[in-house]
């Protein structure tokens, strides 16, 4: 089809390979090469396992380069030989450096209201924070972190209970759409700088931010919707917290005390605020619910849980 923009996409988690897939689906659009980070060991057995951008490039017989670094020789020489008119960029993983940005207009997808969390973690930091809203930001890439022009937005009111898998799946619904409205529209479009001073930004989640006290309820029940999947919540003796839900945010407590012990889940109080803990999984063991473990440790009303 005359009039079709030549793309080479750069992403490699679900949230990327969701815009990828409305990519390769339009008609006025030809993706002919994309790059995605390397084959990673995951799961217990560290399974070497190829990124879900990979997966869906290769059953699309579209060219596929893994490079550890951007720097890496050959890779700045494939994408110039692709020739494309756009470069599209979502949750890949690295920067891109100036020999790229000046082969041709690179859009970056991020999922957050640019500036607001610049960086890794822009969702989860959503959530940890309990923000009322968040969205998609297109903007065009320039040397730096998510610090490019603003070539527009989706935004949305974040459900209270939502967690992070059900949000990342409306955020990239809602970043393929915006995909194509500033791919087709790009021509007509005046990017708008980011207002530096109300800039943010989020790190890369390690492990350890997943341990949690019971100190605030809300605080904690953020970090279960934050921290959904990986790397989960759990205690300092690490007992995972794998099901829970809040009560409320404001009556004061001992810290862990067990208020109610019942078929449904164990209500425990906080410095602040009070939760409903539902399934639980001690350190080595099966997961059980809150009231076979308090059964089987003895624990009644008054005690401290953990």
């Amino acid at each position: 089809m005359l009039g079709k923009k030549k793309i080479v996409y750069m992403g490699t988690p679900f949230y990327a390979k969701e815009i990828l897939q409305v990519l390769i689906d339009a008609e006025d659009m030809d993706v002919n090469l994309v790059i995605t980070q390397p084959d990673r060991p995951a799961g217990r057995k560290k399974i070497l396992t190829p990124p879900p951008v990979k997966i869906l490039a290769q059953a699309c017989d579209i060219r596929v380069l893994q490079p550890e670094k951007l720097t890496d020789e050959g890779v700045v020489e494939a994408i110039r030989a692709s020739t494309p008119d756009l470069i599209v960029v979502a949750a890949f993983g690295q920067l891109l450096q100036k020999d790229i940005l000046d082969i041709a207009p690179c859009i970056n997808l991020h999922a957050s209201l640019l500036p607001e969390y610049r960086g890794a973690s822009p969702v989860q930091q959503s959530l940890l924070n309990g923000d009322a809203y968040t969205g998609v930001t297109a903007m065009l890439m320039e040397e730096g972190l998510d610090s490019g022009p603003i070539l527009g937005y989706y935004y949305f009111k974040i459900p209270d209970r939502i967690k992070l898998h059900a949000l990342l799946t409306k955020l990239s619904q809602d970043a393929c759409q915006l995909t194509l409205d500033i791919l087709r529209n790009f021509e007509k479009i005046a990017p708008q700088k980011q207002i530096k001073i109300d800039a943010s930004y989020c790190k890369k989640i390690k492990k350890s931010d997943g341990e949690v006290a019971f100190d605030d309820a809300r605080k904690l029940y953020n970090k279960y919707r934050a921290f959904e999947g990986w790397p989960g919540i759990f205690t300092a003796s690490g007992t995972k917290l794998l099901e829970i839900e809040i009560i409320e945010s404001n009556s004061k407590h001992h810290e862990g005390e067990i208020m109610r012990i019942a078929e449904d889940g164990v209500t425990v109080g906080c410095l602040k605020g009070s939760l409903k803990l539902i399934t639980l999984q001690p350190v080595s063991k099966k997961p059980m619910d809150a009231k076979s473990y308090c059964v089987g440790r003895g624990l009644k009303v008054g005690n401290i849980l953990i």
